[in-house]
């Protein structure tokens, strides 16, 4: 997870909290009263509690001794975003768990856009799932036997883009 800090009329700052030390987690869970687990859940959710500690810790590095209680940002001064691994990691997820429906992919691929610190990554991750269920090894086998070809699929939508895969089921 990135966490970008944009204090006023400054710009944004990237502080990655994908690579934290044993010792940056504990003063973060001895200072919010939660454990690591609760406090990377809280990013996903947006608790303002677990971004501003977090992003703390790691201002922390350059200051240390920057003091929690001077650490004071606005709420749209912290924003969380999907570093690259974690973007592609949850394309797969939204693509195993609505690859059946379209209008519902579609949709999880917008937030996903959305989440995500980089839109070419994002991009990258959404057609690579849909590749991989256009091309993958079953398509393949079939397409090598000749009796379907890319320009011969089907597909419930309308023309067909990245943000919209073909409508086949997964299983």
């Amino acid at each position: 997870m990135i966490i970008l800090y944009t204090p006023e009329g400054a710009e944004p700052e990237r502080l990655d909290v994908g690579r934290l030390r044993a010792s940056e987690i504990q003063i973060a869970e001895s200072n919010s009263d939660r454990p690591w687990d609760q406090l990377k859940a809280g990013l996903l959710d947006g608790d303002i509690t677990s971004m501003r500690v977090l992003a703390w810790v790691i201002l922390k590095r350059r200051t240390p001794t920057l003091r929690l209680s001077a650490f004071d940002p606005f709420e749209d001064e912290l924003k969380v975003k999907l570093d690259a691994r974690e973007t592609h990691r949850y394309a797969a997820e939204m693509f195993a768990q609505y690859g059946g429906d379209p209008v519902e992919l579609a949709g999880a691929w917008d937030e996903l856009r959305v989440a995500a610190e980089d839109p070419a990554v994002a991009e990258a991750a959404i057609k690579e799932q849909t590749e991989s269920q256009a091309g993958g090894p079953k398509d393949q086998l079939t397409q090598s036997a000749g009796s379907v070809t890319p320009e011969t699929s089907t597909s419930d939508s309308s023309p067909s883009t990245s943000a919209t895969p073909p409508a086949r089921s997964t299983t």
